[in-house]
């Protein structure tokens, strides 16, 4: 959950699919946990780093989102909690009907990282990003987002505890106070100081994200550091990992066709389509890996893999979807689409 309204938003398709840079990094970071993981007292140390990078990161999240956006944003009530229906309320049940190709297609473990990857929400730079290369409406593709990372703080443990149960290392009273005190109270203290820390955090925006991307090259590296030595990675075998990316291709493809379909049926406009669609069909990396830090504990490897492997693919399909779309623009001729073409180059 960045900085929601970016100066510029990209107008042009891209010419080729996107590689998340930040995941490359995210990638060698896994790579340096299995070959050099923090053990002994280095881990203790690693842990209380990352335990304190947390709130420092949702600390952040609460002072960049602007309650009176989200406010004023309420307008478009429909569009928002159709993008909340999806996030919330599809993914999970899709997620939990995935529990039938348990254990012949799915490992255990990994299922229960792709059960996590349907409860988390929304992620918003990309949505807006996509939203207006396809030419939809941005303004709402803001607000949705922006409503989706507002409501994951809540609802994402909640629905967890409630459908992970035990698979999360259990939802005791003190893994309750474990969230708030890592997720919530900083989010909230970020909300309430906002009047005196918003006009800062903004003018240091590059440092304060270069911030919010070691905090979660941190936790990352703590979560795959507790897996190598408590030994969870000898479950995982290269054919596991390829039956869960084919679940996770069928996942997007039914979360698409979803967010278009349903919603044009409600009556929903074409640029608010696109917005629902981007908006609806991803999940967001920054806001789940810090989660599952907290809920997974030394597990918290096995359950982030799935969201991290749905975020490189949500990137590459979407692109594609975006660009077929950006050339379709219906009512205009084709000397007015050449005209908008020129603009959006020189944008």
């Amino acid at each position: 959950m960045s900085r929601l309204v970016p100066s510029r938003l990209p107008l042009r398709a891209p010419s080729r699919l996107p590689l998340d840079p930040f995941l490359t990094v995210l990638t060698a970071t896994v790579l340096l946990a299995v070959l050099l993981p923090a053990s002994g007292a280095a881990a203790t140390v690693v842990d209380g780093a990352a335990t304190g990078a947390i709130g420092l990161l949702f600390f952040l999240y609460g002072v960049r989102l602007s309650t009176r956006e989200a406010l004023d944003g309420m307008r478009h009530w429909r569009l928002h909690l159709t993008v909340l229906a999806a996030t919330f309320l599809l993914f999970p049940l899709l997620g939990l009907a995935a529990r039938g190709l348990v254990p012949w297609l799915l490992a255990p473990q990994l299922y229960t990282g792709l059960l996590f990857l349907c409860l988390v929400p929304s992620t918003v730079q990309s949505s807006i990003a996509f939203t207006s290369i396809a030419r939809g409406n941005v303004s709402a593709a803001i607000c949705a987002g922006s409503f989706s990372s507002l409501a994951g703080i809540f609802l994402t443990p909640l629905l967890a505890a409630l459908l992970l149960g035990q698979q999360a290392g259990g939802f005791s009273t003190d893994a309750m106070l474990r969230i708030v005190w890592q997720l919530l109270l900083p989010f909230l203290a970020g909300q309430l100081t906002r009047r005196w820390t918003a006009g800062f955090v903004a003018r240091h925006s590059r440092k304060s994200h270069l911030v919010d991307r070691g905090s979660i090259l941190l936790v990352v590296y703590a979560a795959f550091s507790e897996g190598m030595v408590a030994g969870v990675w000898h479950q995982v075998t290269p054919l596991r990992l390829g039956a869960l990316l084919l679940v996770e291709a069928a996942l997007l493809a039914v979360m698409l066709v979803l967010t278009w379909y349903v919603p044009k049926r409600l009556g929903f406009g074409r640029g608010d389509l696109i917005a629902i669609q981007f908006a609806g069909s991803k999940k967001s990396l920054a806001a789940g890996l810090p989660m599952a830090g907290v809920l997974f504990g030394a597990h918290a490897g096995l359950a982030v893999l799935p969201l991290m492997l749905f975020h490189q693919l949500q990137l590459m399909v979407c692109a594609v979807i975006a660009k077929r779309r950006s050339g379709r623009r219906p009512g205009l001729e084709p000397s007015q689409r050449t005209r908008q073409r020129q603009v959006a180059n020189n944008t």
